[in-house]
C-alpha cells in the first residue's frame, strides 16, 4: 500500500501568491486547497515578506504537508523584480525548512511540461488540464474559486512535484506525455 502524503505547491509573488495542496492516496492526487494569498502593496516589502513567512507556517500547521514544491523564479527583464521575487522564494522555502519539510523546486517549463505536455503551454491550459485532471467541480460557484491563474499554478507546481515522484500506473520515469502514452497504450485501452 502506498504511503499517503500532502504536497504544498506555491507560485511565489510579491503582490499575489498562489498555492495549491494536495493530498496523494493510494497513488492518485486529490486537491485539498487551493487559493491566493494577497499582499497589501502600500506594505513595505520586508512586511509583506513576514506576511508570506507567516502564511505558510499557517498552511503548514493546517495540513502537514509533507512537501513544498516551489516554482523557481525565471530571467526576467526587470532585475529588481528578480530579486523580490527571489527574496519571497527565499521566505517560502525558510518558512518550510523551519518545520523540518522536504523543498523540491521546479522551473515554469518543467512544470507546463509535467501538466500539459508542452512547456510552452499558456497559463489558461495549465488551468484547464489540472481542472479536468483533478476532476474540479464545473459548479459556477465552486469554479470562481479556481479561476485565479497564480492559484493554478500553485496546484500545477505540486502536481509537478507528484508526476516527478512513481508514477501511479508504475515504478517508471517519463520525460513527457508522449513518452507515457507510447509505453501505455496497450493499459490504457484495456
Amino acid at each position: 500500500m502506498r504511503e499517503e502524503r500532502i504536497i504544498l505547491g506555491v507560485d511565489p509573488g510579491t503582490s499575489v501568491m498562489g498555492y495549491g495542496l494536495i493530498r496523494i492516496s493510494e497513488g492518485n492526487p486529490f486537491l485539498l486547497k487551493m487559493e491566493v494569498f494577497k499582499l497589501n502593496k502600500s506594505e513595505s516589502h520586508y512586511k509583506r515578506l513576514l506576511h508570506i513567512f507567516n502564511k505558510i507556517l499557517e498552511l503548514i500547521d493546517e495540513f502537514f504537508p509533507n512537501e513544498l514544491a516551489i516554482e523557481s523564479p525565471f530571467l526576467g527583464q526587470n532585475v529588481q523584480s528578480m530579486l523580490k521575487l527571489g527574496r519571497v522564494q527565499g521566505v517560502v522555502i525558510a518558512a518550510a525548512m523551519s518545520r523540518s519539510i522536504s523543498v523540491y523546486e521546479y522551473t515554469p517549463l518543467k512544470i507546463k511540461m509535467a501538466v500539459t505536455g508542452n512547456g510552452r503551454a499558456s497559463k489558461e491550459q495549465v488551468a484547464g488540464i489540472l481542472r479536468n485532471y483533478l476532476r474540479l467541480s464545473k459548479d459556477r460557484t465552486q469554479l470562481d474559486e479556481y479561476l485565479s491563474l497564480d492559484a493554478t499554478d500553485g496546484l500545477a507546481t505540486a502536481l509537478c512535484h507528484f508526476f516527478q515522484g512513481p508514477c501511479p500506473v508504475s515504478e517508471t520515469r517519463y520525460v513527457s506525455w508522449k513518452d507515457f502514452l507510447k509505453r501505455n497504450t496497450k493499459k490504457i485501452r484495456k
